[in-house]
């Protein structure tokens, strides 16, 4: 890209919302998000029966539209790198061409009307580089205003798009008239949902669907709502987490019986979906039901950025990393937030070669697998980048950077394990003490113990950041393990800085750890 560091906006003219997405683009850093701001214009607000938009909606959303603009300039978006797109509302609408109209005179922006299909295809994009697709079949939907979104994708690519005009603002105008919701109401809205599902269900059958993917504001209060149930934090990155049926049939129990007055007390629903919740749930459970999931993954990345993963691989790089379907987004991921922080490659790097081969050297002791070999590469290629911020106490800055630099394809606890390990390469061992450690389950403390005892080993036969260790061979008894190294040099210094980094790991797998050349 002739560009070094390229911004573009995002705008999503949506049936509930109008979202805005800011991105920089950079060769080494990937897509690293600046800014996003949502405005909830309800512009399909009596409109998806009338087909007609409202004055008032109209108004409200020119003025979010002029909004996003000011801040896309503040924020150095060249105006020909601002995308807009309009979904089901504005699509579906007899006036939409004065709305347009009046956009374009009032604001010049020029907002393009996509299909449904192109929703779904977009969607897809998104969701694909914020969640690691599976090996097996895979369902994504995203609940809109105005429609639903379904893509099933596997290893030979796209199986299905498909948009189905079953979005909770249009649901909440056709079939609910009371509140709380009446009985013989949601009967209505299962059979609706039921048919309309219908090829979509057919399709997943057929390929073995085996894991649910949601986007979407409806997906992450849900989500929000059930983590707030069960006592845990609200206030956190979503994308990767799970939720099981039987906590969302808690959730469902529990907020159904409820009028709009109690549902505002909720925590973690958004004041705006209070009555857009009801069908939502209601959906969700359906499509739990009739695909027969036991659990549903959340995305927090949808059509917004695959509309800049579009625009950026059309207009710009037809050779974008990260665009592809066979893209490592995992470690895409971590590497752009390695570069972003200003990370030594080099030493890095060979921390994390040095820790593989001693996870496979010990492999009989700890029992862990290979999940567990991938989070320690990267750990330990992440192990420093708290230098960014501070040399002193950087093992604690790492972790902090880890836990807030928008790691994508990892599940928030994978997150946690990864920080944990950064943070205990050095100083002090691992603490329940330490509220990050301790909410971690019995496996994953464990995990945390092993990794980080073999991170503080790795990272002491690096001591001379010389790239000076080529190999780590073991021979193992009841008592001890003795590990010889292999160097291009004499690896006095680096065998002096392991032996004193040694003291947790022999103490992790009950064994004296001995190091001594070739």
């Amino acid at each position: 890209m002739t560009n070094q560091h390229l911004r573009v906006a995002a705008i999503d003219l949506g049936t509930n919302s109008f979202h805005m997405v800011i991105v920089e683009e950079s060769s080494e850093k990937g897509i690293v998000e600046i800014d996003r701001v949502k405005d909830m214009i309800c512009i399909g607000r009596g409109s998806l029966s009338t087909k007609m938009l409202e004055e008032e909606a109209m108004q409200a959303g020119i003025a979010a539209l002029k909004n996003f603009l000011v801040l896309a300039s503040q924020l150095g978006v060249a105006q020909e790198n601002i995308i807009a797109f309009a979904t089901s509302a504005i699509r579906e609408s007899r006036n939409q061409d004065e709305f347009l109209r009046r956009v374009r005179e009032e604001t010049g922006l020029q907002v393009k009307v996509i299909s449904g299909r192109e929703e779904a295809e977009f969607i897809y994009y998104g969701v694909r580089n914020a969640v690691t697709m599976g090996k097996d079949s895979d369902l994504i939907f995203d609940i809109g205003g105005g429609s639903v979104e379904f893509v099933i994708v596997n290893r030979k690519g796209v199986q299905l798009l498909e948009s189905r005009k079953i979005g909770v603002a249009r649901m909440l105008e056709r079939f609910v008239t009371s509140d709380p919701i009446m009985p013989n109401e949601i009967k209505l809205l299962e059979q609706f949902f039921a048919a309309e599902m219908v090829t979509a269900v057919e399709k997943a059958s057929k390929l073995k669907v085996s894991r649910a993917i949601a986007s979407s504001g409806t997906a992450q209060n849900i989500a929000r709502m059930i983590r707030s149930m069960k006592g845990l934090e609200t206030d956190v990155s979503l994308n990767n987490s799970v939720f099981s049926y039987r906590d969302f049939r808690a959730l469902y129990k529990a907020v159904l019986p409820l009028g709009a007055s109690d549902r505002k007390k909720m925590t973690g629903l958004d004041e705006k979906r209070v009555d857009l919740i009801v069908p939502g749930l209601i959906l969700f459970d359906m499509i739990f039901r009739l695909f027969g999931f036991s659990e549903i993954t959340i995305s927090d990345s949808a059509l917004r950025e695959g509309m800049v993963l579009h625009f950026l691989k059309t207009r710009f790089d037809p050779a974008l990393k990260g665009f592809e379907h066979t893209q490592d987004i995992r470690k895409e991921s971590v590497r752009e937030l390695a570069f972003r922080c200003g990370w030594n490659r080099d030493h890095a790097e060979q921390v994390a070669r040095l820790g593989s081969q001693l996870f496979d050297c010990l492999r009989d002791l700890h029992q862990l697998g290979e999940p567990a070999k991938e989070l320690l590469e990267f750990a330990a290629l992440l192990h420093n980048i708290g230098c960014f911020i501070s040399i002193s106490s950087h093992h604690k800055h790492s972790q902090y950077l880890i836990l807030n630099g928008d790691l994508r394809g990892f599940s928030p606890e994978e997150i946690a394990i990864i920080g944990n390990v950064a943070r205990y390469h050095r100083k002090s061992p691992p603490s329940e003490k330490n509220p990050s450690y301790a909410a971690l389950d019995q496996k994953g403390r464990r995990t945390v113990d092993v990794l980080s005892g073999i991170l503080r080993l790795a990272n002491g036969l690096e001591r001379g950041h010389r790239q000076n260790i080529v190999s780590i061979t073991s021979d193992m008894s009841a008592e001890v393990i003795v590990l010889r190294i292999q160097a291009h040099f004499e690896p006095d210094i680096e065998i002096w800085a392991a032996d004193q980094s040694k003291a947790l790991l022999e103490k992790v797998l009950g064994r004296k750890i001995i190091i001594e050349p070739c």
